[in-house]
């Protein structure tokens, strides 16, 4: 990728940042840490990586990407709005009566939206599913499970990543957003998941680990997984850091869901603004 490229990967990350910094305004509360942490990968995801058609959300030889965790739907939407797949203008109607963007992802409302998330632990088993289907019907498309490090609790993900192993889906790339946080306080305190990635690769999958905000590790390691030779499942773990891009929501202790005042939500725009100057 050259540096031009790379330059207008990072707009679009911006671009998804303040889409969803703007979608939380008008419900004065959402997941907002998440959507800042992981708007690189987003953005790399939609605007770089995945094979879809934009004016056909169920085009049948896209790849998939499923969002395991429905609590970063807002960062869902804005990466769809990026990727022209939902028209700007429904960005104010987030949240409410009616609209196509609910709080917590929903399939049977949004398009481009493959699951209805927010149940962990749902994504991986569920992507299984698909990529042996699509194995079957001799389909080449990829199948992309993205998750949260509160996912790595549940049983269910390790089953599924032992069968995805045992059944050699080479066409699975997991994602997994490691910022460190789950409700109920710092993720390792709930249960320690380290060594994370000797965990996955005693699974059988192709391994890389990085740092989910730098925009240029993060494209060089999507393509590693799609480029990968041979037919074991990948997975790619992302270290992010919750509000990326607004100093003062990084700074937070606890930003799984961040408290933003009134006055504040202009202000963090603001300052996302002048980063890009």
């Amino acid at each position: 990728m050259t540096k031009q490229d790379l330059s207008k990967l990072a707009t679009h990350a911006y671009n998804i940042r303040r889409y969803a910094l703007q979608m939380g305004e008008v419900q004065g509360q959402g997941y907002i840490g998440q959507a800042l942490g992981y708007a690189d990968v987003l953005a790399t995801a939609y605007c770089h990586a995945l094979n879809f058609k934009a004016g056909d959300p169920e085009w049948e030889d896209r790849d998939y990407f499923l969002l395991s965790h429905g609590h970063y739907a807002i960062a869902f939407y804005a990466a769809l709005i990026e990727a022209k797949i939902i028209p700007v203008s429904e960005l104010e109607t987030y949240g409410s009566d009616e609209s196509r963007l609910p709080m917590s992802g929903m399939a049977t409302y949004t398009p481009g939206m493959e699951m209805s998330g927010g149940s962990l632990g749902q994504g991986l088993p569920i992507a299984v599913g698909i990529a042996l289907g699509l194995r079957y019907q001799n389909k080449k498309s990829f199948v992309y499970n993205s998750m949260s490090d509160g996912e790595l609790d549940e049983g269910s993900t390790w089953e599924a990543a032992m069968s995805a192993a045992h059944h050699k889906l080479g066409n699975l790339i997991n994602l997994i957003d490691v910022n460190r946080q789950q409700a109920d306080g710092k993720s390792t305190d709930m249960l320690n998941f380290e060594p994370l990635s000797d965990k996955w690769q005693a699974f059988g999958w192709y391994v890389q680990r990085v740092d989910g905000n730098d925009l240029a590790a993060v494209v060089q390691a999507f393509d590693k997984a799609r480029n990968h030779e041979g037919d074991q499942p990948r997975v790619i773990i992302f270290d992010t850091l919750m509000g990326k891009g607004v100093p003062f929501l990084e700074q937070r202790e606890k930003n799984h869901f961040i408290r933003v005042d009134a006055d504040e939500w202009q202000k963090a725009i603001a300052v996302l603004d002048e980063s890009q100057k």
